[in-house]
């Protein structure tokens, strides 16, 4: 069919935009979209070194001579076809450059069919009703870094599972997961990612689909009334997005004009040496406009409230898991992918431009400088980024005899060193709960009941340090074995009272944590903590203190991490005062063997660690404790 009839539904100012690098609506524009009421849909693919393209699919017999798409002076291809209705399934016949014709799937496909197939759907996707105005007009007004964060971290396939060898819903899911979230106390959900991917074992980080939620959770709409839902119950959505490497799978990205369209030409570039997955070229302009508009379809079509970057490592090293020889150093010489930092800087500042109060998190775990940064101050922009030193040196540390404590105990203090150097959030995440690292309590080094004090303090810990929190989903009452994406939680294991007091822990904890703004109001400098005994190394204890910006006292902390009780433990005091313990991880109601203390610690003016009061505790064995403190007014 002739494309002069339909040249007016083309938009050529989109498509401009999307060869310069600047598209940031591109799936407007891309892929299927009925028509008006012609009754006709329109498809446009980008495939400028493709010989023949045409559309097949349920509707033509998958005869790719019935819909040939008409080649445009801008490497695109486009066909108008009659007669579809939701759901058909339509891939594109692609004739390559390189002499071999392929089934390729949209890239820009908003629904696809459920793995091991492989077609994308026509699919609308209006008609759903949001509800959530008023939630996002109050993020858009909230400063999150002052805010309080607890994340609950989850991937939607094995979270609940009403059959054994089905599915989970996105719909299905909402209600339960947000009352759940609500009950505990979380701010945030993560989501593993829930675009489009062909293998079950990537858990997601393997995308073909970057406009598709993933058809094995449902339809779009069910996305779309999942985030609704969540934002009905105040809860932040954050999802993880994969824009550092696609698989080789032969009806995605890879060669999908017959070259090498998303990718490098050079191996020693395209190639993923960890995952056998291919590199996005960031230098390309049409790839930036592709990645940057599939963020962006998310937060504009899906309500989203932020987005986790997977593998910003492996984006920024030229030699990301590569030895000498194996990596093109960029023009300089070095090892720095300046179009990946480019193209860094750009999508944070498109997000945070079009879309206030919406959250951009790195998982980063090197020193590059400067990733929370903004762009015009040399950084990359990202609103936070995954502490990933304290969360290797603190589980390190828990899971050694506490016998070898003392000599390691720069592993609970060392994050002070750079915790205000980027925005962090303090992870305990997916990545440590599989192949063969244990589960969170189980990593605990002891016995079955130490095992539960020792994950309480740790958490007691976390959540007192600076920086936003996130749980991996079972954590928060003691999944004991690693998580296994083909299974659901092991919810039985609440039937136990050990696990039911650790939910409760939990519970209690962010309750505490979103309640007292000393936890989370300053984290970008000291004025908002101060170390009031760091050095007792032999006892392996310590004790800091917090502040919060509003006329609030502020709150001590002290923890003891070893299984024999710490008395007589010193803790230096800015001001005099009373210190009044309102929170014991050892409380009987969490499983421990205390309650808090009524009676009050007064201080003593003596100097100690540099302070001019001092104060006595005792510490429980593996006990974190929180003290409210009541500053009097020094006298001159």
């Amino acid at each position: 069919m002739t494309l002069k009839n339909y040249q007016q539904y083309i938009n050529q100012d989109e498509i401009y935009l999307f060869n310069i690098g600047e598209a940031q609506q591109a799936y407007a524009t891309f892929g299927c979209h009925r028509v008006g009421e012609t009754g006709m849909h329109r498809f446009l693919v980008w495939a400028p070194n493709a010989r023949a393209v045409s559309v097949v699919g349920d509707f033509n017999a998958w005869d790719a001579s019935k819909n040939t798409m008409e080649r445009l002076d801008t490497g695109v291809f486009a066909a108008f076809v009659p007669g579809l209705t939701d759901g058909d399934c339509y891939k594109y016949q692609m004739e390559g450059y390189d002499g071999r014709t392929v089934l390729k799937a949209d890239p820009f496909a908003f629904h696809a069919e459920v793995r091991p197939r492989t077609a994308s759907k026509v699919w609308k996707l209006s008609g759903y009703a949001w509800h959530d105005e008023a939630f996002l007009l109050r993020r858009s007004e909230q400063n999150i870094l002052s805010n309080p964060m607890a994340i609950y971290e989850m991937h939607i396939g094995s979270w609940r599972k009403r059959e054994e060898y089905r599915f989970a819903n996105l719909r299905d899911v909402a209600d339960e997961l947000s009352d759940y979230l609500v009950e505990m106390g979380f701010t945030h959900v993560e989501i593993m990612p829930v675009t489009e991917y062909p293998l079950d074992d990537s858990w997601g980080y393997q995308v073909t689909g970057f406009y598709a939620v993933t058809s094995r959770y449902g339809m779009p709409q069910d996305f779309m009334y999942f985030v609704d839902t969540m934002h009905a119950k105040g809860i932040g959505v954050i999802m993880d997005w994969v824009p550092a490497h696609f698989p080789r799978d032969e009806h995605g990205l890879a060669r999908f004009d017959g070259t090498c369209l998303y990718e490098h030409e050079n191996p020693l570039q395209s190639n993923h040496p960890q995952w056998g997955t291919l590199i996005f070229n960031y230098g390309r302009p049409e790839v930036v406009s592709f990645l940057i508009s599939s963020a962006m379809f998310f937060f504009d079509v899906y309500h989203i409230d932020g987005i986790r970057v997977d593998a910003v490592t492996s984006m920024l090293y030229l030699d990301y898991a590569r030895n000498e020889g194996e990596y093109v150093p960029n023009e300089d010489g070095g090892n720095i992918d300046h179009s990946a930092v480019a193209f860094l800087r750009k999508l944070n500042s498109v997000i945070i431009t079009r879309h206030p109060g919406a959250v951009t998190i790195a998982e980063e775990s090197t020193s590059y400088p400067m990733i929370t940064r903004p762009p015009y101050d040399s950084g990359l922009g990202f609103m936070f980024k995954w502490n990933m030193g304290f969360m290797h040196d603190t589980l390190e540390y828990m899971s050694m005899d506490p016998f070898f404590r003392h000599d390691h105990h720069d592993k609970m203090t060392f994050s002070m060193f750079y915790a205000f150097s980027e925005n962090f959030i303090l992870p305990y995440s997916h990545d440590e709960v599989v192949h063969g690292k244990k589960s969170l309590l189980d990593k605990m080094y002891g016995s079955y009941e130490e095992k539960f004090a020792s994950l309480r303090v740790l958490l007691g810990f976390m959540y007192a340090h600076p920086g936003k929190k996130l749980l991996f989903m079972g954590s928060e009452f003691g999944q004991f074995i690693e998580w296994d994406y083909r299974k659901q939680l092991d919810w039985f294991l609440l039937e136990y009272e050990s696990h039911g007091k650790m939910r409760h822990y939990v519970k209690a904890l962010n309750a505490f944590y979103t309640g007292n703004p000393a936890f989370y109001q300053i984290e970008d400098d000291w004025s908002g903590f101060a170390w009031l005994n760091v050095d007792n190394a032999n006892q392996s204890s310590l004790c800091f203190l917090r502040r919060g910006r509003e006329n609030r006292r502020p709150c001590v902390c002290a923890f003891n991490f070893t299984p024999v009780p710490v008395e007589g433990f010193v803790i230096g005091l800015p001001s005099p005062g009373k210190l009044q313990e309102v929170f014991t991880s050892d409380d009987v109601i969490f499983g421990g063997a205390s309650q808090c203390r009524t009676e009050a610690i007064m201080t003593v003016s003596q100097e100690f660690a540099g302070h001019p009061f001092r104060a006595v505790l005792d510490l429980p064995p593996l006990t974190a404790l929180y003290f409210d403190f009541d500053e009097e007014e020094k006298k001159d």
